[in-house]
């Protein structure tokens, strides 16, 4: 038995199939099949259930995870302590994020970091979902709200803004009963999965006409007509959209840091999570002050 086939174990155990987790482990499903099938012979025992649905833990499966997770970060933070903190940052670090996060801030804010830190590879996980740390999906992640389950520390970011808007080139309603006829851009109402992401609740009216269940989606559609809520940092990246109605209609949001408590003495990932802390908290600085 090896390490290695303890890593290819944990990443089926998270990714509940072969195929899924090829990518993690960067193997084809054909070997990382055969890799469990020598990790279950070593060990004496089935620790999956194969089903068209995919790869369930048995109990001996579930007992190993653990103790695997356990490994795991130990072996982290041995890494950790091989590397100085004068010599920057290396390995791969993956943060997850909600989609605006994910396309507006992170991508200014993780290639500052990584160029001060040319060993370091920084991935960028955007879902329309809250990422599961317990399954190691990610290292850390960004929320809109902090998370009230789990062995996890929780930091608070900083604090953004939200405006309606809508194209510059429109005629802009005088009051909210100008918004009445305008097609309304938002979410996909049963997939918003954060109560501090439904941004129209409050203001009633039809419902939405425009929806998708990506930021970035939505402000395509903006493009094209509608009003809807748009982060004030993302303004400067859609330069055809005004805001609208600023002083009848303010949201105010929070992100937070998120991390798995067992990573709280691993000086590497603390280290980078200051560094992403300061970078966000400057870039939606930044970029509102542009947007204003």
């Amino acid at each position: 038995m090896n390490w290695d086939d303890m890593r290819v174990f944990l990443a089926v155990a998270r990714a509940e199939s072969l195929s899924a987790a090829g990518p993690l482990v960067k193997m084809d499903p054909a070997t990382v099949s055969r890799r469990i099938a020598r990790l279950e012979e070593a060990v004496g025992s089935p620790l999956f259930v194969k089903s068209p649905q995919g790869y369930a833990l048995t109990d001996a499966g579930a007992r190993m995870r653990d103790h695997a997770v356990q490994a795991e970060a130990a072996l982290s933070l041995a890494m950790d302590e091989g590397q100085e903190a004068d010599q920057g940052l290396s390995g791969q670090i993956r943060i997850g994020a909600p989609d605006g996060c994910a396309n507006f801030l992170l991508p200014k804010v993780c290639a500052d970091i990584q160029r001060d830190n040319p060993g370091l590879e920084v991935q960028v996980l955007a879902l329309p979902r809250v990422v599961n740390l317990s399954k190691r999906e990610a290292d850390m992640a960004i929320t809109v709200s902090p998370p009230d389950a789990g062995r996890l520390t929780v930091q608070r970011v900083t604090d953004y803004r939200l405006h309606l808007a809508m194209r510059s080139d429109m005629d802009a309603p005088d009051g909210m009963d100008g918004l009445k006829g305008l097609p309304v851009v938002g979410y996909i109402p049963d997939m918003i999965f954060d109560k501090e992401l439904d941004y129209l609740g409050d203001l009633g009216g039809d419902g939405v006409q425009l929806a998708s269940n990506s930021v970035a989606v939505q402000m395509q559609m903006l493009r094209h007509g509608g009003v809807g809520f748009v982060h004030d940092f993302a303004l400067p990246f859609a330069p055809e959209l005004r805001r609208i109605l600023m002083d009848e209609v303010s949201l105010k949001r929070s992100f937070y840091l998120v991390r798995h408590s067992s990573d709280r003495t691993s000086d590497r990932l603390n280290r980078f999570a200051k560094a992403l802390l300061t970078g966000l908290k400057l870039e939606v600085a930044r970029l509102e002050a542009l947007a204003a």
